[in-house]
């Protein structure tokens, strides 16, 4: 477990983060990883207030421990994709979690998945969670359910903002600056543009396409 900035942890599972972030009245974790961990001894480590869950995206590595919750938070789009027994309580763009003298912004970032998410912490200027923005990370853009068109308008959307300056993702360096995104946004579509030349690659016995855009690869779909 490592603290990020204050009252914020960050939990390494098998290359996934678990976050935990604490407010006055309850805390958050941000995602259950990949090996089904015990997130309220997790928890408990950072504090005794009662803890709540929410998953940034219904891929297994960072949903493998819900049912360790009666319930949790996830955007709608995102039902389709999850299988396990725990309540979905559906959150959208722009609703925020309040923690007791600590709110959470929701920022919905489709494309990796149809429901992927962020959260806005406005107070420490930062954005918290979730795979669509990474760096020397894997961003996965295989599979039916994933779609590079979407992507590039949630990156271009979020790069408009003015909220944050600093990301913590799930995957990859723990730590990156906003001035990513616009080098992703590229990427994305030289890779649609047919620019870039891919490599083939297997992944979860999975055909995939690696392209290397420098700070990150995409791995796509075969054409």
């Amino acid at each position: 477990m490592k603290e990020l900035y204050r009252n914020t942890w960050a939990v390494d599972d098998q290359g996934v983060r678990i976050f935990i972030l604490c407010g006055t009245e309850k805390c958050l974790i941000v995602d259950s990883g990949m090996t089904g961990k015990n997130l309220r001894e997790i928890a408990a480590a950072c504090t005794d207030l009662p803890a709540e869950l929410l998953s940034t995206h219904a891929d297994m590595d960072h949903v493998s421990g819900n049912d360790q919750f009666y319930k949790f938070y996830m955007h709608p789009s995102e039902a389709f994709l999850y299988h396990g027994k725990a309540k979905m309580l559906p959150i959208y763009e722009g609703d925020v979690i309040d923690l007791g003298e600590r709110e959470l912004e929701v920022v919905h970032l489709p494309g990796h998945t149809p429901g992927s998410i962020t959260l806005l912490d406005r107070a420490n200027r930062c954005l918290i969670g979730g795979d669509p923005i990474q760096k020397d990370g894997d961003i996965y853009m295989f599979g039916s359910h994933r779609n590079m068109h979407a992507y590039i308008a949630s990156l271009e959307r979020l790069s408009a903002r003015t909220d944050f300056d600093d990301i913590y993702p799930s995957h990859a360096e723990e730590k990156v600056s906003r001035d990513i995104i616009p080098q992703l946004i590229q990427g994305a579509k030289d890779i649609l543009e047919g620019k870039l030349q891919g490599t083939e690659r297997e992944v979860h016995g999975h055909k995939i396409v690696s392209y290397d855009i420098g700070v990150d690869r995409f791995l796509c779909d075969p054409a």
